[in-house]
């Protein structure tokens, strides 16, 4: 982990991520990039309407305020800092910020996104964080705003299913934990239902490690996979879950429901998310 990416929306963000990211860059040597992109003014070619130019001007102004601001935070924390650090503006050459932020995070060994609030005007910056945690081929640690961050990577709750995701979750977080830390696999099936065989053969890989290994087969009427993880996360004192994310299209996500969005939106620990 030599290359840590702190995506920061404003200046709240800076501060909730780089509460994890600074110390976890120190521990690692890591070079630190914060990265703010500076939205661009959406044009609407097929519908005829005269924006007046003081509309544009005043965007960009607050665009430019906001990023000094965020700047500002992001100098101010990393002032002391034992690792190298990098301030990064990003300016989106169209509305999608996610493809501004996607080429930075191409080259980054962590991404770390910050929660916000559901509803109201932050659509698009949950559109933005599913896309980076859909197409960044990254780990994305996503942190909770105000969540305790001490400890983290002493022990972690990982979230197993015979998939892709789930497996590069499970060594994707390796980098993250303390020699020795405390890893709980987890699976969640429906009432009746039988755990993963594989997950033998998972412990005895961090075995191998030198983590401590236990194995947990929860059960759930509905299958409830991210309130589950969440509540053995806080019953065995985890600082952390690392799962896999968006393992269907957004389509099934949207009609179905996305394990990964419930933990987007109700999550009150870091999530490490692999794609």
């Amino acid at each position: 982990m030599k290359t840590i990416l702190a995506c920061l929306g404003d200046e709240q963000d800076a501060r909730d991520i780089l509460r994890i990211a600074l110390p976890f860059a120190e521990r690692h040597g890591s070079h630190l990039i914060g990265a703010h992109v500076q939205e661009h003014v959406a044009f609407y070619p097929g519908v005829a309407v005269h924006v007046p130019a003081e509309i544009y001007v005043d965007f960009q102004q607050r665009q430019a305020a906001d990023s000094e601001a965020v700047k500002a935070v992001f100098e101010d924390l990393t002032r002391t800092a034992t690792c190298a650090t990098e301030w990064r503006l990003i300016k989106a050459g169209s509305p999608d910020t996610a493809t501004a932020l996607l080429q930075v995070a191409y080259t980054a060994d962590l991404v770390l996104l910050s929660q916000t609030e559901y509803g109201g005007d932050q659509s698009s910056s949950h559109y933005m964080q599913e896309s980076v945690i859909r197409g960044c081929g990254r780990p994305v640690l996503f942190v909770p705003a105000a969540c305790d961050t001490t400890g983290l990577g002493k022990k972690v709750v990982v979230g197993w299913s015979p998939t892709r995701e789930a497996a590069r979750a499970a060594h994707d977080v390796i980098p993250l934990l303390d020699a020795g830390a405390e890893v709980i696999i987890a699976t969640v099936s429906k009432a009746g239902g039988d755990g993963d065989d594989d997950t033998g053969e998972l412990a005895r890989m961090f075995d191998r490690h030198g983590f401590k290994v236990d194995v947990v087969h929860r059960t759930s009427p509905k299958a409830n996979v991210a309130e589950e993880l969440s509540g053995l996360a806080f019953e065995r004192g985890a600082d952390m879950i690392a799962t896999g994310a968006f393992g269907h299209s957004r389509l099934h996500d949207f009609v179905i429901g996305a394990v990964t969005l419930d933990l987007m939106r109700h999550a009150r620990m870091p999530v490490l998310f692999s794609k």
